[in-house]
């Protein structure tokens, strides 16, 4: 699992519609660096240094993946792409828009490009202002003090106005308030936990993870599957059945949806590929006997990848188990949920198709996916 990290990002602009360059630098963090948790209020401030048009000035929380260099380049192609132009032989100067890392972590970082926590920020008001509105109690990791402290102390007699429109936060335009209870699935290798990993993270919401790992069964079966097919189906049924059950039953006030990477349902589809014809219909009937007790999710998001790419997939994530799968197999797992996606009318369905996606190492592919979900 990919670490997340906490980056406060301090935003100014004061050539231009301020406001806009603003909105436009948090739209694009949001898009190319990470999910956007919170922003201050816009203050209006005067020029820091050297003489120019006021400031609008705000500070964000972000959550991300990249490491802190990496944010720091993407953060420049942002400025970049806004109009910014820096000119390495002068000192302060107008910008439209001026895009700094506050703080990274609790890291110090002291390199040629990047020094982190922001030198100056503990004797800029504009910086630490809206950087209290979020996070009056974060602790400078050098100076030991937390921001109210640093702001009551700052010697920047500025004086700031704090403007009456606030910045959208496009994570809000990933609205999941519509569901209680959404699973991914997917065939092997197709991406269905790393997706709800993400979206419970990114979402608030309650995660569900199958327990594969722990079936004694699994290796087995791909070791000899006729022998051990209805072993390993049965106890995955059992264990599903379980899961859901307990899991869907514990209320957890601090959650705002459910988000699992299974349904109960691949039991069936996978049972019919891997069993014989009289043990599927016995296994069948136990089947549908616990699943009418089960509830359904309000969406079923099914992630499909082409064969070549699940297999890409299997062989980068290393299970030993897993390393033989034929081609002919996944197929008929593709063809298998297919079919049972088309039979079930009343299911809320999404069939999305990332075979040349890449939702884990490039966040517009995973926003684009949220963008289909949402």
């Amino acid at each position: 699992m990919i670490d997340s990290h906490i980056v406060y990002i301090s935003l100014g602009s004061n050539t231009g519609d301020r406001f806009k360059n603003l909105q436009d630098a948090i739209n694009l963090i949001y898009l190319k660096i990470g999910k956007v948790d919170v922003i201050s209020k816009v203050y209006n401030s005067p020029s820091f240094g050297f003489e120019s048009n006021d400031f609008l000035n705000t500070c964000l929380r972000l959550e991300t993946d990249f490491q802190a260099k990496e944010v720091l380049k993407k953060l420049l192609d942002i400025e970049k792409s806004l109009g910014r132009v820096r000119n390495k032989n002068k000192g302060y100067e107008a910008r439209s828009i001026d895009l700094d890392i506050v703080f990274y972590d609790d890291e110090i970082i002291n390199t040629k490009v990047l020094q982190v926590p922001h030198p100056e920020m503990f004797k800029r008001r504009f910086v630490l202002q809206p950087l209290f509105d979020i996070a009056p109690k974060l602790i400078h990791p050098e100076i030991k003090s937390d921001i109210s402290e640093l702001l009551y102390n700052c010697e920047d007699e500025s004086t700031l106005e704090s403007i009456n429109i606030w910045l959208k936060n496009p994570v809000k335009q990933h609205d999941f308030s519509k569901y209680n209870y959404i699973a991914i699935e997917g065939n092997i290798g197709a991406g269905k936990t790393s997706l709800a990993t993400k979206i419970a993270t990114d979402f608030n919401a309650k995660l569900i993870l199958e327990r594969f790992a722990d079936n004694p069964f699994l290796p087995k079966f791909y070791e000899d599957a006729q022998r051990y097919a209805f072993t390993l189906e049965m106890s995955f049924l059992a264990d599903r059945y379980q899961q859901i059950s307990d899991d869907l039953s514990q209320l957890d006030l601090f959650k705002d949806f459910i988000v699992s990477d299974y349904d109960v349902f691949k039991s069936l589809i996978f049972s019919k590929i891997t069993l014989h014809e009289d043990e599927f219909k016995l296994y069948r009937k136990l089947f549908y006997l616990m699943y009418k007790d089960i509830p359904k999710p309000d969406l079923y998001v099914y992630l499909y990848q082409n064969t070549q790419r699940l297999q890409e997939n299997i062989k980068k994530r290393g299970r030993d188990y897993e390393q033989n799968i034929a081609d002919e197999y996944l197929e008929k797992i593709n063809s298998g949920y297919l079919e049972f996606l088309k039979s079930q009318p009343d299911f809320n369905v999404k069939i999305i198709d990332i075979s040349d996606k890449d939702f884990v190492a490039n966040r517009e592919d995973y926003l684009g996916i949220l963008d289909a979900i949402c």
